[in-house]
């Protein structure tokens, strides 16, 4: 006998336990979702109103009636772009594109930075204003840089805004990257609605593998490593030693990139299977021989985001050196304050700007000298380029991840005068899992492409039934090997 309640219970949004890739509704919700796309997979109209209704459903299990700020942005922009793609008077334009960006601008402000400003508010006029507590719509930051690139690329002319309305919103609440990216633009992704469906062995393949892959970066590596020893040592670095807090922020390094990309590629894979492809979000990050190679490995989307629509609309390289220094500064201190209502964030992003603009100048100058070294020395240097900019990434990472700048700091200070190398066995017999977790996520990273090409290749050649079985066996191991329910996201207050 099935207990109604209880099955309302599992529909309804539940603020403690919102949907997410790695529980357990998910999969039921996937399985439901793929069946009915399925059978309406002739139809391209059928197919966008399955998957906007799916969509639409997942962002309220995620947040609730919050999912009505998605359709109300879908409106907005939708008739705005339209708007501004019919008016001939420039000036007019110029407005309609003003309106949208603060009313984005505005929403996200509103909900993500409200409470950060009574703060500062408060402690400069020694005011006593109280916080309003907001919760922070799930997705938010990604559908508004979302709603912003397609506005402002029909404003310059790239693209035409589609007809109909089922169209953008489909491509604004698309469930696979609501919680996490990747930042998708309208230009990249509308055309494909019109296609027709078809999945062949190398979609099945390369799908199965990234989902799978996703889904073991998540929940065997990422999981396991912060909650069985990261989040003990941030949570008061003074009580542990220096080499625990090393350890520590080497093993968030690894636990935000495998929080990270491994959602981002479960979505990838999830569009996949679904007749869409996304570009790829991270690629290898930590094996950049520099800073500025990093930010073309790293969360590609939003990178490639605060590239295209801040720093060139700044100015970018086009007014000079020191103005070219000054953009990259400002673009990355916006992009830390996007991570979160922080100063931890904004300092996080001032670091990364100035680390940008000074690599900036040894590329202009290597430029300038015309040399390329080659063999034994080029290879020492590259080497010496990847540990740099990996120690010099963590050394962020502290800010990033430390509650306060107190907490930051006193991890660093027990680093540099109380490192104690001496208990590394001890270290080691208390926490041998996860150390060994950590070693196979850091070799993981550092294999070559190949390898996750030949796995897709493996999986291609399976139907589509049989690459659905597997994943769902491999799921079920998984589950048996988490100790804990499901852990949100590192960056699910985006």
């Amino acid at each position: 006998m099935i207990d109604v309640n209880k099955l309302l219970a599992q529909l309804l949004y539940n603020p403690s336990d919102p949907v997410l890739f790695n529980s357990a509704f998910f999969f039921y919700f996937f399985a439901v979702f793929l069946l009915c796309y399925l059978a309406v997979s002739r139809s391209q109209q059928g197919r966008v109103w399955v998957y906007t209704l799916f969509s639409l459903y997942f962002f309220y299990k995620a947040c609730g009636f919050y999912v009505g700020l998605v359709v109300l942005s879908a409106i907005v922009d939708f008739n705005l772009s339209r708007w501004i793609y019919h008016t001939t008077s420039q000036q007019v334009k110029k407005s309609l594109l003003v309106f949208s960006i603060i009313l984005n601008i505005g929403l996200l402000f509103y909900f993500k930075y409200t409470d950060f400003f009574i703060g500062i508010i408060n402690d400069v006029t020694n005011g006593h204003i109280t916080p309003l507590h907001l919760l922070l719509p799930i997705g938010i930051s990604f559908y508004t840089f979302e709603n912003l690139s397609y506005t402002i690329d029909v404003y310059r002319g790239e693209i035409k805004p589609v007809n109909r309305f089922m169209d953008y919103l489909f491509f604004l609440s698309f469930f696979p990257k609501l919680m996490m990216g990747p930042i998708v633009r309208a230009a990249d992704f509308i055309p494909q609605i019109h296609q027709p469906y078809r999945l062949n062995g190398e979609d099945i393949g390369k799908g199965m593998a990234l989902i799978v892959g996703g889904l073991f970066k998540k929940i065997v590596i990422s999981d396991f490593i912060y909650q069985n020893f990261v989040q003990y040592i941030f949570d008061d670095p003074s009580k542990h030693t220096g080499l625990e807090c090393l350890l520590g922020v080497y093993g968030y390094a690894l636990v935000i990139y495998c929080d990270f990309s491994g959602y981002s590629d479960m979505a990838i894979g999830i569009a996949r299977w679904t007749g869409f492809r996304i570009p790829p979000n991270f690629d290898s990050p930590y094996q950049s021989s520099s800073i500025t190679e990093f930010w073309r490995r790293w969360h590609i989307s939003l990178s490639s985001w605060l590239r295209d629509y801040l720093y060139i609309p700044l100015g970018g390289n086009r007014k000079g050196k020191v103005r070219q220094y000054i953009n990259l500064a400002l673009t990355m201190l916006i992009g830390g304050f996007w991570h979160g209502a922080s100063w931890n964030f904004i300092f996080w992003g001032g670091m990364h700007g100035a680390a940008l603009a000074i690599d900036k100048v040894r590329i202009d100058s290597q430029k300038k000298r015309k040399t390329e070294m080659t063999g034994l020395k080029a290879s020492l240097l590259k080497v010496g380029g990847i540990l740099l900019t990996f120690h010099f990434v963590c050394f962020c990472w502290i800010f990033f991840k430390a509650a306060t700048f107190h907490d930051a700091w006193s991890l660093i200070h027990q680093i540099a005068y109380d490192f104690q190398p001496g208990i590394l066995m001890e270290l080691y017999t208390g926490y041998t899992a996860v150390f060994w977790v950590m070693l196979l996520g850091f070799v993981l990273h550092f294999m070559p492409a190949k390898a996750e090409l030949r796995m897709a290749g493996v999986l291609g050649r399976m139907p589509l039934v049989g690459s659905i079985a597997v994943m769902v066996i491999f799921i079920w191991l998984l589950v048996q090997v988490k100790s804990t329910q499901p852990m949100i996201p590192i960056y699910f207050q985006f």
